[in-house]
């Protein structure tokens, strides 16, 4: 049985440009609509409203000059007004060729916002359409408000689609502007519009204000919906439009009887580029494109994962161009580490991978973030940890450095039975640490290393709350040798390195 083939229509360009503080330059609006239709092989892209600014003027000619000499110019579309004609003046400047003529979708729109009849509004309607017919311009119409209308206003909705099956119309777009349907209503709806006009497409333009617009573009389809609108990442007005990527994940998973052409492996990229574009962050949960959705945290996930892929679902990472994670933190398992060290091509006994574990876990108690990149880092600390005898332990510190001050130490500790306290200032923070460190030697006639070097690394990549490695070289009796610290910050890390020294000489 041959499928029924779903067109996809991208508005990105603009119903997700009125997302609050979103606005495309040219040069961007060119980009993303290069990729929707060669990257993604979007059926048709919606790229700006007719008449807003010189710059918009600008973008759309960029546009529908590529698009022309691609052959791709009757996949562009304008949002058009019932204006006389003022916005088919300047598509035809613009060079655009598809109009998407915005008109009152329920009766209280057409009462309250035009103060017209209906009669009134078909007949400027029919104008504007015979315009762009004769200036050579394909023309849909969106009916404004049309949930509502079809709640509240049915019988005019009706009156509306039988004008408009006399009219030379492409397709009718019914857009839940407010985002009130459910999607029984949906299916409701569409199934009385399909049933009386099964020759004309319909387009069904969902917004996301219940957090229900993907599914009711599933029940849409279902009632036999010809076309969908969506926005990469859901950007829209309000709570946004439905998202391309979950949009097509539920398509190709969940309605067999339908096609669509969407390429999946690029949806992730162009997602990341129009989110760099917007400064829109994609929530970390967000499915298909956010930063966790393919991250396993618990251990028992990532040990059944070693298990016939028991917590696999169809929703792969590799369909979408990315790759399934295992983090890292105080809910990890031996699991989680051992596919993070495969990655990485490293390898531990199990004593060792025991270590790792134990010290990953400590770190997650304390809040810190654990990256993969972290891992060699951990582990270099926690096996050079076992190297040797803790005698010395440092106790207690407190750290002082305010604006105008000199940085200062309190710093207490145990040699053995022993608990020695000292004051001291210094240039910074570890300065002022090592002159209270060097006046208990002193005390105690014992002679610290020399410091000759002192290095810290972070792996790459990582933020401002990443775990860093301070690298100390140490002079004693002639010889050099190295400790590391590892911590969040970086003069705890050095003062960890410092107490490894400490009972390495001692």
């Amino acid at each position: 049985m041959e499928k029924r083939k779903i067109e996809i229509m991208d508005t990105t360009l603009r119903d997700g440009e009125q997302t609050s503080g979103v606005s495309f330059s040219a040069a961007e609006k060119l980009t993303i609509a290069q990729l929707l239709l060669e990257e993604l092989n979007i059926d048709r892209i919606e790229i700006a409203s007719a008449r807003v600014s010189e710059g918009e003027f600008q973008a759309v000619k960029g546009i529908t000059t590529w698009a022309t000499e691609k052959e791709y110019i009757n996949r562009i579309e304008v949002l058009a007004f019932v204006d006389g004609g003022v916005s088919i003046e300047w598509m035809k400047k613009a060079g655009a060729r598809v109009q998407n003529l915005l008109t009152k979708g329920s009766l209280n729109h057409l009462t309250h916002q035009l103060k017209k009849t209906p009669e009134q509004h078909f007949s400027e309607i029919a104008h504007i359409i015979s315009l762009a017919q004769k200036n050579d311009i394909e023309t849909n119409v969106y009916l404004e408000d049309w949930s509502n209308g079809m709640r509240n206003s049915p019988d005019y909705v009706f009156q509306f689609l039988d004008f408009l099956s006399t009219q030379p119309v492409k397709r009718i777009l019914l857009p839940d502007t407010l985002g009130v349907l459910i999607p029984s209503l949906t299916f409701e709806f569409i199934s009385k519009i399909r049933a009386r006009y099964p020759k004309i497409h319909f387009d069904f333009h969902a917004h996301n204000d219940y957090d229900l617009s993907v599914a009711n573009v599933m029940e849409a389809i279902k009632a036999g919906i010809n076309g969908l609108h969506v926005t990469v990442n859901g950007m829209g007005e309000r709570a946004g439009n439905a998202p391309l990527e979950s949009t097509v994940a539920v398509v190709n998973d969940y309605l067999p009887e339908v096609s669509i052409n969407i390429k999946e492996t690029s949806l992730y990229s162009v997602s990341k580029l129009v989110e760099t574009f917007t400064g829109y962050r994609i929530p970390a949960n967000k499915p298909i494109v956010g930063d966790n959705v393919f991250t396993q945290t618990a251990g028992i996930h990532a040990d059944g994962d070693n298990k016939n892929n028991l917590y696999f679902n169809d929703l792969l990472p590799e369909r979408f161009g990315r790759k399934r994670k295992y983090a890292l933190g105080k809910t990890s398992g031996k699991a989680n580490i051992e596919k993070n060290l495969q990655e990485l091509g490293l390898k531990l006994n199990q004593e060792d991978l025991k270590l790792v574990t134990q010290r990953i876990i400590e770190l997650g108690d304390k809040k810190e973030t654990v990256t993969k990149e972290d891992l060699p880092y951990i582990i270099s600390d926690v096996l050079d940890s076992h190297t040797y005898e803790e005698r010395i332990k440092i106790e207690s510190y407190i750290l002082v450095h305010s604006k105008g001050m000199r940085p200062s130490t309190t710093l207490c500790l145990k040699f053995g039975d022993e608990i020695i306290e000292e004051n001291a200032q210094g240039d910074g923070q570890f300065d002022a640490f090592m002159n209270a460190l060097s006046k208990i030697y002193k005390n105690k006639k014992l002679t610290l290393p020399k410091l000759i070097d002192y290095a810290v690394r972070i792996p790459p990549g990582s933020s401002s709350d990443a775990l860093c490695e301070t690298i100390i070289t140490w002079v004693n009796n002639g010889k050099e040798f190295k400790t590391r610290g590892l911590d969040s910050d970086q003069t705890v890390a050095a003062i960890i390195a410092t107490q490894k020294m400490l009972n390495i000489v001692t």
